[in-house]
């Protein structure tokens, strides 16, 4: 009896973890790259720092399922693109075109970066700005009276 509950609840835990896997690659290979291409092209809309083949989200097995069909279908890869790109925005291409609309994702970071060059550029020269002026003969003998008092009460 407890072999036999041993075995059902590992074939549980089996198909349980099998469950949010994309479908196996056995199934047919040439379809299966065609579909590992266009997951590395298109990104994650869920991490959106990742493509779908690096993704394990749900969304992203599921948009692994639904190039796989339009695939099966007999859609071309040109065709799966332009659909998921009218969807979901240029956004979905791991590499968006640079065009009017995604010109901030390409330029963004060069616009950041020369924002903080200007920022250290500006606080660098207010700071040279601020650097102590030479004392005048006064001054540095009030300076002198007051440094020679404290060393005269320290002795």
């Amino acid at each position: 009896m407890h072999k036999y509950l041993t075995a059902i609840l590992l074939a549980a835990a089996f198909s349980l973890a099998q469950a949010g896997e994309a479908q196996s690659l056995a199934v047919d290979p040439v379809l299966e790259e065609k579909v590992q291409g266009l997951a590395e092209v298109l990104r994650c809309l869920v991490c959106q720092n990742q493509n779908l083949a690096d993704s394990h989200a749900d969304l992203a097995i599921d948009l692994k399922n639904q190039v796989r069909e339009m695939l099966k279908q007999g859609k071309s890869e040109k065709e799966v693109i332009d659909y998921m790109v009218a969807r979901y925005g240029d956004f979905v291409l791991y590499k968006p075109p640079l065009k009017g609309t995604t010109w901030l994702l390409w330029g963004g970071p060069f616009i950041l970066f020369g924002g903080g060059l200007g920022a250290l550029y500006l606080n660098i020269r207010r700071r040279r700005k601020e650097v102590a002026l030479p004392l005048d003969d006064g001054e540095r003998a009030t300076a002198m009276h007051m440094l020679s008092g404290e060393l005269e009460g320290s002795k």
